[in-house]
C-alpha cells in the first residue's frame, strides 16, 4: 500500500517529468507527449469523478464515504489534483488549521485564518513575546506544512506576522502541468507560491 509521503514523491517525480517535455527538441514529439499525458489524466479523472457519483447516488451512506475519502491524506492529494475534491479551499483550510491549534497553543502561538479568496489564503500567526528566534520558525513552518498539506491547489500563501522566510522543497499541484482539464495541482517551489509578512503592507 502507497503511504502519503511515497505518494508526494511519485507526484512531485511526474512533475519533474512533465517539465522535462518541454525540453524535447522535436515540436511533434513533445506535443504527442503531452497530448498522452493529457488523456490519461481526462481519463483517470473521468472514472474517479464517475466513482463520486456512484457513491452519491447510494444516499447518505455514499455521502459519508465521500466525505471520509475527502478526509484521507492520499485521497484527498489525487481528488484536489484532479479539481474534484468534496470540500471547497477554505474550509480544508479551515479544518487544518484547527486540527494544529493545540499544538501551536503548546509553542506560545496562535493562528487566524484571515481571507480564503481565489485560492489566496492569508492567515495571521502570533508568538508568545518570550518565544525565541527558532520557536517563530517552528510555528511558521507548522502552519505553512498544514495549509499546503490541506490546499496543494492554493494559488498564494500569506503569513502575517512570519518575520523570516522559510524554505521548502514543496511543489504545489497546479505546477505539475500547465494542461487545461484537470486542476494538476502539484510541483513549482512553494517559496515561489508563498509570501511571508510582519504584518506591515
Amino acid at each position: 500500500m502507497v503511504d502519503e509521503k511515497d505518494f508526494q514523491k511519485r507526484v512531485q517525480k511526474i512533475g519533474e517529468l512533465v517539465q522535462q517535455l518541454e525540453a524535447i527538441a522535436d515540436p511533434a514529439t513533445r506535443a504527442g507527449a503531452k497530448e498522452l499525458v493529457q488523456l490519461l489524466m481526462d481519463l483517470h479523472g473521468a472514472g474517479l469523478e464517475r466513482m463520486l457519483e456512484i457513491a452519491f447516488q447510494s444516499g447518505e451512506a455514499g455521502s459519508q464515504i465521500i466525505d471520509s475519502l475527502g478526509r484521507d491524506p492520499l485521497v484527498s492529494s489525487l481528488l484536489i489534483l484532479y479539481g474534484i475534491h468534496p470540500e471547497e479551499l477554505q474550509t480544508r483550510v479551515e479544518r487544518k488549521l484547527e486540527e494544529i491549534r493545540s499544538k501551536l497553543h503548546k509553542m506560545g502561538a496562535e493562528v487566524q485564518l484571515l481571507s480564503a479568496d481565489d485560492g489566496n489564503v492569508r492567515v495571521r500567526i502570533a508568538v508568545d513575546g518570550h518565544a525565541c528566534g527558532s520557536t517563530l520558525r517552528t510555528v511558521q513552518t507548522t502552519v505553512e506544512d498544514a495549509i499546503y498539506e490541506a490546499a496543494p491547489d492554493l494559488k498564494a500563501l500569506v503569513i502575517e506576522g512570519a518575520k523570516e522566510k522559510v524554505a521548502s522543497g514543496f511543489v504545489p499541484l497546479d505546477k505539475l502541468a500547465e494542461l487545461p482539464r484537470a486542476t494538476l495541482a502539484t510541483p513549482a517551489p512553494r517559496t515561489n507560491a508563498s509570501v511571508f509578512s510582519d504584518g506591515m503592507d
